[in-house]
C-alpha cells in the first residue's frame, strides 16, 4: 500500500492506495507546533482506525504547503516505516509543465490536484482548491499550468467578518439560501457567504474560460461547501480526494527513479 499525505494549513489528509484503488482516506487538524513524535502517533492511530498497520505500507509520498511541518511529518514517516518516502517538489516528475514565474512557489496541493484532474479529463482545465485560502489555477490545452488566483477562503472571510463585528453570529455555510432577499441576520450572513462566494467564483471562472479559449472543465476539491457549488452557474466537478489522487499519480510516475 502507498501512503499519501497532504499537509494543508487547516487539515492534514491521508490516503492509502493499492493497485490503483483508494482503500481509505482520513483527516487530521493541522497543528503547526506538533512534534514528529506526536504526528507519528496520530498517523499510526489513523492507520489502525482504518484497519491497517505499519507492515501494510510499501511507500509514501508527502505534499506540504506548511514548510514548518514538512520536516516533522517526514521524520514521523521515517520513524514509522522503513520505506521510500517522496516529497513533492523540484526533482519529481509530474507530467505537467509549469509556465509560471517561480515554479518552486506553486503549492504542492495545486500541482497534485492538477495532475489528478488531467488523469480524468482532457485540458484545458480550471482547478479550485479550498482550504484556509481559495486557490484557482488554469491548465491550458498544451497541459501547461499557466497561472491563477489566490484569495481568502469563504470560511476565513466569514470568520474575519464575525471577529470584526460586535453582534454578528457564526453561521453554517453549508446552508442552502432560498433567496438573496434574506430577512434575518443569520440568513443574511448565509446568503452573503454562500451566494456571494458563488457569484465571485462564476465571475472569476468566466474570465478564466475567456483566457483559455472559451471552454474548460472545472474541478474543485477541499472544503468548498455543496451549497456554494450548487449555487454556481458554472458546472463544477467536485472530487473530495483529488489531491490524494494526484499524490498517488506522482508516486507512480516516479516509481522507477532512484
Amino acid at each position: 500500500m502507498v501512503l499519501t499525505l497532504n499537509v494543508g494549513n487547516t487539515h492534514i489528509t491521508m490516503g492509502g492506495y493499492e493497485n490503483d484503488k483508494l482503500l481509505f482516506s482520513a483527516r487530521l487538524r493541522t497543528d503547526p507546533v506538533g512534534s514528529s513524535d506526536e504526528y507519528a502517533i496520530k498517523l499510526e492511530d489513523l492507520l489502525r482506525l482504518n484497519g491497517r498497520n505499519r507492515a501494510d505500507v510499501d511507500g509514501a509520498i508527502l505534499g506540504s504547503v506548511v514548510p514548518v511541518l514538512t520536516g516533522p511529518l517526514l521524520s514521523a514517516l521515517h520513524k514509522l516505516f522503513s520505506v521510500k518516502v517522496l516529497t513533492v517538489g523540484p526533482g519529481l516528475k509530474s507530467g505537467l509543465q509549469l509556465c509560471i514565474d517561480n515554479p518552486a512557489q506553486l503549492g504542492a496541493e495545486l500541482l497534485c490536484a492538477a495532475v489528478a484532474a488531467l488523469e480524468e479529463a482532457a485540458p484545458p482545465l480550471v482547478i479550485i482548491n479550498v482550504d484556509t485560502a481559495l486557490s484557482m489555477m488554469a491548465v491550458n490545452a498544451k497541459r501547461q499550468l499557466v497561472g491563477g488566483v489566490i484569495l481568502p477562503g469563504p470560511q476565513l472571510s466569514m470568520n474575519a467578518l464575525i471577529q470584526g463585528t460586535a453582534q454578528l453570529p457564526q453561521v453554517d455555510l453549508r446552508a442552502h439560501p432560498d433567496s438573496v432577499l434574506a430577512t434575518n441576520t443569520v440568513s443574511c450572513l448565509q446568503a452573503g457567504g454562500v451566494l456571494g462566494t458563488a457569484c465571485m467564483l462564476d465571475g472569476l471562472l468566466d474570465r478564466f474560460l475567456k483566457e483559455l479559449g472559451g471552454e474548460a472543465q472545472v474541478f474543485a476539491t477541499g472544503t468548498l461547501a455543496s451549497s456554494i457549488r450548487s449555487s454556481c452557474r458554472t458546472p463544477i466537478l467536485y472530487r473530495k480526494t483529488l489531491i490524494l489522487d494526484g499524490l498517488y499519480a506522482i508516486w507512480k510516475r516516479n516509481l522507477k527513479k532512484n
